[in-house]
């Protein structure tokens, strides 16, 4: 039952008294002086804080808990504490509790048996660098979300500071710069004295950069901030259904900086204009298109591990699973191979772990990408001869050429290393797995395949955070609206559009229609297979403009695929293609149609069994020959 005592108390000192009211003295017979609370002469209204305390559930041995608290100036405030604490005592909250929360997230950290390795480590760094100093002399049972709120804006204020010293030694670094620059003028024509005197101005700027990036760290991003909460929050979730440690869930309680996630973007001809031009990247996450990854590709062909970066880009991988992969997850022959294993580093330390859940995965090869592991495993077999017995037998499918595994931070920055060599715009390595994605998706390939791909545990995060999207995508996408909005523009055929056989690959044709103004002000488009190849057809329209041209032809072929049966499957307007100064007179369109009739199982006789392999095998002999021309 939920009965406390309220009382007033000062902390007035004064004269001591026993029970019975006598003076209490010193041995030296001097009255002895200390807290006189209750027997304060001034105690009354006004003088005194208020206290308060009740009886909680005895402990495990039977012995009475009391719980006490004090130092309220008004009355109402002591009974708002005291039914705040017997609540949270009712619901099993410890309230007598004098553990601090440092040792608490000690405690919870060590009890976490489960957590990945990776994971582990980041919580103990948010421990250590940031909820020990901020939170770590706070009682458990006093923390409330205005700690919080301090710790973040300490973070905030420490942030400035290191602006201010990253900006002074940016100073340094450039007076060194000059330094230097006005040390090596002098060399050949200056006199000893003055070439000695730049040096020493050398020399003295060296040093001064040296003390000046002393203590140097970087900046707390508010990313980093929301991950120093997820750590807290994970501890509080922990305190509170093991043993009610927290009246409230504090974290959630906390409000900071918004996080935008970087959006993937494309190395268009314009952003690589303006990277030569200024050195400056357009974001953090970098896409190739097709174009540049071919050349990158190329560049890096006769490259020890160029297998390596060709199985990065078109199958996704993370760098510490395929640093792990070993040959039996591998077929060559049935053209798969398994995810099962990964390699983390710690502090440069390597450790193996079996991956998540929804990571482990069966990744299908290509015909190419079979011939690429079966090509690197020859490679390895003839280094495995001429090492002899200096060769390491790892079972790695990817290693150094003495045999030894590749470290995972290795790989990154061999890859950087290659970028910078082949002189492309920069893109990370973890930037291959959004590279891969975006082809998947660029092939047409559903979401979900990309997922199980990527070995993801939903669709909305591929979508999200992997999938950018190439120039192709979006023009297809934008232009093919003409495909599908019908435009009434009047047209006069002059030459009958007839598609002859040879243009057909299986069910799909592809041809343009080349649009241009004439003398007088009309305009004539025709059908052409390639440029310079004879007319399919030839309409004139009203001289309307290069965009009504466009869609004039939309219809002259939607017409024509309707008379005779046929599927209009893509439109893609290439009107942007043109000089502005050219865009007046000319117009260009791509049609892709298909034959809507496809074969039935008539005159077919149903197989039985398994193809035979061959064809395969001289497949990939002939691409072989091919690569090796």
């Amino acid at each position: 039952m939920f009965e406390p005592s309220y009382y007033r108390r000062c902390q007035c000192r004064g004269p001591l008294k026993d029970k019975e009211g006598n003076p209490v003295f010193d041995a030296d017979g001097t009255p002895k002086i200390g807290d006189i609370g209750l027997t304060c002469p001034k105690r009354g209204k006004g003088h005194g804080t208020w206290y308060f305390y009740f009886e909680a559930e005895p402990d495990e041995g039977g012995k009475r808990a009391r719980v006490r608290r004090g130092g309220f100036t008004k009355l109402d405030d002591a009974k708002t504490k005291a039914k705040e604490l017997y609540d949270a005592a009712s619901g099993g909250t410890d309230v007598l509790s004098d553990e601090k929360c440092a040792d608490f997230f000690l405690r919870w950290i060590e009890a976490k048996k489960s957590l990945a390795r990776t994971t582990r480590h980041g919580y103990e760094e948010h421990i250590t660098n940031y909820l020990l100093p901020h939170l770590g002399h706070i009682k458990r049972r006093d923390l409330k979300a205005r700690h919080l709120d301090k710790m973040y804006n300490a973070i905030e204020k420490e942030n400035a500071k290191r602006i201010l010293h990253r900006l002074r030694v940016d100073q340094l670094q450039q007076d060194r710069a000059d330094a230097r620059r006005a040390w090596v003028k002098t060399a050949g024509y200056a006199k000893r004295e003055e070439r000695r005197a730049t040096r020493r101005a050398f020399l003295d700027a060296n040093v001064a950069l040296r003390e000046g990036k002393k203590g140097l760290r970087k900046t707390t991003s508010a990313a980093t901030m929301h991950r120093i909460n997820d750590t807290l929050s994970s501890a509080l979730s922990w305190g509170i259904k093991r043993e009610q440690a927290f009246s409230r869930h504090w974290a959630q309680l906390v409000e900071l900086p918004p996080v935008t996630r970087p959006k993937p973007l494309v190395w268009t001809p314009e952003r690589v204009e303006h990277w030569k031009r200024t050195g400056e990247k357009p974001g953090p996450v970098m896409v190739w298109t097709p174009d540049l990854t071919g050349q990158f590709l190329d560049f890096t062909a006769d490259d020890w591990l160029y297998e390596l970066w060709h199985s990065f880009i078109f199958l996704g991988p993370r760098r510490g699973e395929m640093a792990a992969l070993p040959w039996a997850e591998v077929s060559l022959d049935a053209l798969w191979l398994r995810i099962s294993q990964q390699i983390v580093e710690v502090a440069y330390e390597l450790y193996g772990e079996a991956p998540k859940a929804d990571s482990v995965r069966t990744l299908s090869l290509s015909l190419e990408s079979g011939d690429n592991l079966a090509a690197f495993r020859t490679k390895q077999a003839q280094k495995r001869r001429e090492w002899g017995d200096a060769y390491v037998e790892s079972g790695r499918v990817w290693t150094h050429e003495n045999g030894e595994e590749l470290h995972p931070d290795w790989i990154s920055r061999r890859f950087t290393r290659l970028v910078e060599l082949s002189g492309l715009p920069p893109v990370r390595l973890h930037d291959l797995r959004h590279l891969a994605a975006t082809l998947s998706l660029l092939a047409g390939h559903d979401i979900k395949v990309v997922q199980e791909k990527l070995g993801h545990s939903s669709r909305q995060i591929t979508s999200d955070t992997y999938t950018s999207v190439l120039p192709e995508m979006l023009r297809a996408e934008a232009e093919s609206v003409m495909a599908v909005v019908p435009r009434d523009i009047p047209f006069d055929v002059r030459t009958p559009l007839e598609i002859p056989e040879t243009a057909w690959q299986g069910d799909i044709a592809v041809f343009f229609a080349h649009g241009a103004r004439q003398p007088d002000g009309t305009w004539h488009a025709g059908a052409q297979i390639q440029p310079g190849s004879g007319l399919l057809g030839m309409i004139a329209l009203a001289g309307r403009g290069q965009d009504d041209t466009a869609n004039g032809t939309v219809k002259w072929i939607r017409d024509y695929c309707t008379s005779h049966n046929l599927e209009l499957v893509r439109v893609e307007n290439f009107n942007d293609q043109y000089p502005e100064e050219q865009r007046m007179d000319f117009s260009l369109t791509r049609f892709t149609i298909a034959r809507s009739e496809s074969p039935d199982l008539g005159g077919w006789t149903l197989p039985r069994g398994l193809p035979p392999t061959t064809g395969r095998s001289a497949r990939r002999s002939s691409h072989r020959r091919r690569k090796a021309a």
